[in-house]
């Protein structure tokens, strides 16, 4: 499989999880990868164990100097950018009343800030480069409605849509395509942490929420990493090029729009 043959693709947060499966999924259709995270030791075992034509840069999307020192170094090892994936992302809960402005911060600078800017460094990598390419950001269900105990992180989410929406609008003119999938419960080791949130507030045993979850999926179960490898390909192909500002649900039925 070779639909992404000769492509060089820069990937937030992708040491692991969602991230490091969109990785992998991109090598396999022929596209180099440069695995961003803010654990640089974490990126290069992953870089390690994905083989050659995969390389690790050290990214804190929090810090600007961090992410124009990582596109550099993306670009030095690749020789050019045509693809971004901004997946890195963090999530906290807790009702209105104990929202602390730490966590709103933190999550606004990662999520919200951290997809901003990084796009905005590879846009105009991009836009020298003269080429093209494809932006897509990692959004989430959480983005289209409230929830009573997450509503830092849901609008957070909201904002990477909204952010998508603008950004593909103005970029299409430089023929860069930025769209973004949004997930809905995909289970991996971040859950852990996810599921203790609620188990605080609802007052549930853990692994409860989980599994509660999972049974109110349409689909019968909860997403994996791997279910979302395939909208990530299509959006980073040719296929999607008339394809702008849009948001995709890859949930399994639990969002329609």
């Amino acid at each position: 499989m070779t639909r992404l043959a000769g492509k060089r693709a820069l990937i937030t947060g992708a040491a692991r999880g969602i991230g490091r499966a969109i990785a992998e999924a991109y090598m396999a259709e022929g596209a180099e990868v440069a695995i961003a995270d803010i654990n640089l030791a974490a990126a290069r075992d992953t870089a390690a164990a994905l083989g050659a034509g995969c390389h690790a840069v050290e990214m804190n999307v929090t810090d600007q100097s961090s992410i124009d020192a990582g596109v550099a170094a993306a670009v030095s090892a690749m020789g050019g950018l045509d693809i971004l994936v901004n997946n890195a992302a963090l999530f906290t809960a807790a009702p209105i009343t104990e929202i602390t402005r730490e966590d709103f911060d933190r999550l606004f600078a990662v999520n919200v800030s951290g997809t901003l800017f990084t796009m905005q460094a590879v846009a105009r990598q991009m836009i020298a480069q003269g080429q093209g390419g494809k932006i897509i950001n990692m959004a989430s269900q959480a983005g289209r409605r409230g929830e009573a105990l997450v509503a830092v992180y849901c609008a957070t989410k909201a904002a990477v849509i909204s952010l998508t929406q603008s950004a593909g609008l103005n970029l299409i003119a430089h023929g860069i395509n930025v769209n973004a999938i949004a997930p809905g419960v995909v289970d991996g080791e971040h859950w852990d942490g996810v599921d203790a949130f609620f188990a605080k507030y609802e007052n549930k045993p853990l692994g409860q929420k989980k599994a509660e979850v999972g049974a109110a999926v349409p689909f019968g179960r909860m997403g994996t990493a791997a279910d979302l490898t395939g909208m990530a390909i299509f959006l980073a192909t040719p296929e999607a090029d008339y394809i702008v500002a849009q948001t995709y649900n890859v949930d399994g039925g639990n969002w329609m729009s």
